[in-house]
Parts: structure tokens; C-alpha cells; sequence
């Protein structure tokens, strides 16, 4: 696969699956934008994709924020004059559960971050892509379709459930624009998701919960983005691909 001169905007690309797909973006010839809301992890990738040659763009933003998401694509255009492809990636876990009333102190943070930063960058995004025959590349999660017994993270499950509901219905609006809009539902992937939540733990307890009994390294759902962005792709949209090790077969 070649990305040879394409813009390629990876949101939450300083750590985990995001940093994982901008580096492989730009191996294959892409100039990449780099956005997460920490400046040493986004300058951290930056670093690793300058060694390809192609052009950088850092940009510290909390996708949250609708004034960061517009700086975003603002600073993309005019740093490039085009924008080929748009990962959503950018994601945030937090605990909360209904009995004891925390699942509100956590939602809103959850929803903004997760699912409205996906529908406003897409908003945003869609007439320079349109202009490209580009295409977009959302993160979702298996936890759109699949809960697990005692998982507090009911907000977590909503959000990613409109992420791939948003996928299938953007990729309607926008085909007739050329632009395909495709997800990604990994299962358990080798991340600091934890860690940035400050919730205690490692993957090991749900890789038992999958069919293979492993996590995915971040560079396996960064393959499949890649995929899903390429002209190997062209005749997908709309779709919602699991990459979860066998864990919705358990």
C-alpha cells in the first residue's frame, strides 16, 4: 500500500493504536498530522514518522472541544491546501455505573471525547475530503456490540455504539460524494488506555476472555486502518470491522 503524498489527519496518534497507524502512514509515504492533548506523546511519534522523510504537522488539541476540532482541520489545510484521509481515533475510558449515580459524573466527558468529536471532525473534514476522494477511518470498539458481565463502563458502550452507527450512516451521506467512511472494533489491544485512565490493571483479564486468549499489538488494528484507507478498500464503506482476537465468539 502506498500513501505517497496523501494527507493523513490521525487523531490521539501519541500513543497506542493511533500512534501506531501514524507511523505506518507515513512508512508508506504519507504526510501526517499528529493530534493528542500531550505534547511530549505527540512529539514522541512525530519523531518516529519524521524518519520517513515526509512532512509532520504536531497539533496539541482535546478533540472535546469543538474550537480545538475546527484548529484542527484549520491548521491541516493550511499547512497542506488538502485532506486525504481523517482517523478517528482519539478515545478516552472511564468508569461509572448507574446504581450508584457516577456513570453521570463520567458521561458527558465520555460522549464529547469518543462520539461528538468523531460526528464535528467529520462535519469539518467532509468538504476538503470530498474535494480528494478521500475517506475516514473511525476507532470504534467491540463494546459497541458486546458488554461483559460487571463492566462499568456503560457510557464507553454507548458512545462506541454511535460511533458505528454514525459510520454506517455518514457512509450513505457521503458516498455520493466519493468519500468512504469505514470502523475498526478492536478487542483488547495492548495500550496505555488504562494507564491514562488511572484505572488499575493490565489487558491479561480480557485476553482470557477471547478465543485466541491474546491481545492485539497496536500495529495490528494499525494495519487494518490502513486497509480500510487504501485503494485496496475501494469498494468498502459503511462497514465495521472487528479485530478482536475472537472475543464476540465467547
Amino acid at each position: 500500500m502506498s500513501f505517497k503524498n496523501k494527507v493523513v489527519v490521525v487523531t490521539g496518534s501519541g500513543s497506542g493504536i493511533g500512534a501506531a497507524a501514524a507511523v505506518l502512514f507515513a512508512e508508506t509515504g504519507a504526510h501526517v498530522v499528529i493530534v493528542d492533548c500531550s505534547e511530549t506523546r505527540a512529539n514522541t511519534t512525530a519523531g518516529k514518522c519524521e524518519q520517513y522523510g515526509n512532512k509532520v504537522l504536531v497539533i496539541i488539541a482535546d478533540v472535546s472541544k469543538q474550537e480545538d476540532d475546527e484548529k484542527i482541520i484549520k491548521q491541516t489545510i493550511e499547512t497542506f491546501g488538502k485532506l486525504d484521509v481523517l482517523v478517528n481515533n482519539a478515545g478516552i475510558v472511564l468508569k461509572g455505573t448507574i446504581l450508584d449515580g457516577t456513570i453521570l459524573d463520567t458521561y458527558d466527558k465520555i460522549m464529547n471525547t469518543n462520539l461528538r468529536s468523531v460526528v464535528v471532525l467529520t462535519c469539518l473534514a467532509a468538504p476538503h475530503l470530498a474535494k480528494t476522494k478521500g475517506c475516514i477511518v473511525n476507532t470504534s470498539s467491540i463494546a459497541s456490540t458486546k458488554v461483559k458481565n460487571g463492566y462499568p463502563y456503560e457510557s464507553y458502550c454507548v458512545a462506541k455504539a454511535g460511533v458505528d452507527s454514525f459510520t454506517r450512516a455518514s457512509a450513505f451521506e457521503l458516498a455520493s460524494s466519493g468519500v468512504r467512511v469505514n470502523a475498526v472494533n478492536p478487542g483488547p489491544v495492548l495500550t496505555n488506555l488504562l494507564e491514562h485512565a488511572g484505572i488499575s490493571g493490565n489487558w491479561e483479564r480480557s485476553s482470557k476472555s477471547t478465543a485466541l486468549k491474546k491481545a492485539s499489538e497496536p500495529k495490528e488494528v494499525a494495519n487494518l486502518i490502513l486497509y480500510l484507507a487504501s485503494d485496496k478498500a475501494s469498494s468498502i464503506t459503511g462497514a465495521c470491522y472487528l479485530i478482536d482476537n475472537g472475543m464476540a465468539l465467547m
